[in-house]
């Protein structure tokens, strides 16, 4: 029987650390209003906001570099990228091709999921189906997000601005019949599509306009268009109802209690979000993995470098039950349990 195991991982950050009271030089805000709506105290961002270089690919290729060190792989070795982000280098194409170039793969298959918060959740359990049906033998799946280009810095967006960072994560999610090695047990993936403009960036695109619209009338383009909107009770009062679905759906789906699970990964949107979730099930602090203080929400990218820092702290071991589960725009939410 094919299994699907995670056998590299890997995560990078930019150097440059923003802290609350970085925010309060910009907006009217402080440390001690963030920290009680969102549990976050600094945040990654790209030293220059405008630099050509340092991209949502780049990161992700650091990251890359590293999860294919973990697995004790070369580049070569890789047949397959899925690279989940929302904030690619060019509208299109997407970052998978780019990141297939810098790692030097061969002319191997590159797939982008937009699936935002979601991203990675989606992107890993298309991985483990790709894997199980036997076309692929290592995949390369990536998460990658650099959200400070394109988020207002003012009072006006300061409730959306003060959450988002930079980052990357990643995993070399291989195929084996080693029947000691870890597996994939359950996956489930969700969509709500009515509730889109809770949570979305509206321009460019079909619905509000393209280059065009701003080359002719770049005055008409308003910065509710062109930055994120969120609205924020709408969607906590959502996510803390589905993470519970999801996470339950995946342990009935293989047989496991929350009793069995030794940690659970939420996607880093809001740290209250994860409480309320770990009050609900019971869980102790050792058995749930928060950075969010440190990171911010960096979107696609918050699982995979939680996964990372996990393991590398130790956290997580062979062998043990960890569950990764997400929700955002979209809607969309998802899980995936696997034994490591």
């Amino acid at each position: 029987m094919i299994k699907s195991t995670i056998k590299g991982i890997g995560f990078h950050v930019p150097d440059n650390i923003v802290t609350n009271d970085d925010l309060a030089k910009l907006m009217t805000t402080n440390d001690e209003w963030i920290t009680e709506r969102t549990g976050i105290k600094e945040r990654r961002h790209r030293e220059n906001r405008n630099d050509s270089q340092e991209t949502t690919a780049y990161l992700g290729f650091k990251a890359s570099e590293k999860a294919i060190a973990n697995a004790g792989l070369t580049s070569k070795d890789i047949d397959y990228i899925i690279f989940a982000t929302l904030s690619p280098d060019y509208y299109f194409p997407g970052c998978g091709v780019l990141l297939q170039e810098m790692l030097g793969c061969d002319t191997i298959g590159a797939l982008d999921v937009r699936n935002q918060c979601s991203g990675f959740v989606y992107a890993m359990s298309v991985a483990n189906a790709f894997i199980k049906a036997g076309n692929y033998k290592n995949i390369l799946v990536v998460g990658a997000e650099i959200h400070s280009f394109g988020l207002d810095f003012s009072d006006e967006g300061r409730g959306v601005s003060v959450i988002f960072g930079d980052g990357a994560g990643a995993i070399v999610l291989s195929a084996t019949e080693d029947e000691n090695a870890g597996d994939i047990l359950a996956v489930n993936m969700h969509s709500e599509g009515k509730f889109a403009d809770e949570l979305c960036t509206q321009f460019p695109g079909s619905k509000f306009g393209w280059s065009d619209r701003m080359r002719k009338e770049p005055e008409n383009v308003t910065d509710k268009e062109v930055y994120p909107i969120m609205n924020g009770n709408f969607v906590f009062k959502h996510a803390v109802t589905r993470f519970p679905e999801t996470m339950q759906e995946a342990l009935d789906k293989a047989g496991k209690t929350i009793d069995d699970l030794d940690m659970f990964i939420p996607h880093q949107a809001n740290l209250r979000i994860a409480q309320f979730v770990q009050q609900k099930f019971g869980l102790p602090d050792e058995k749930i993995h928060n950075n969010i203080q440190k990171y911010g929400n960096t979107t696609a990218a918050s699982i995979p470098i939680a996964l990372s820092e996990a393991i590398e702290e130790g956290k997580i071991k062979r062998g043990d039950l960890v569950l990764l589960s997400a929700f955002g725009s979209g809607f969309t939410w998802g899980s995936v349990l696997f034994e490591y």
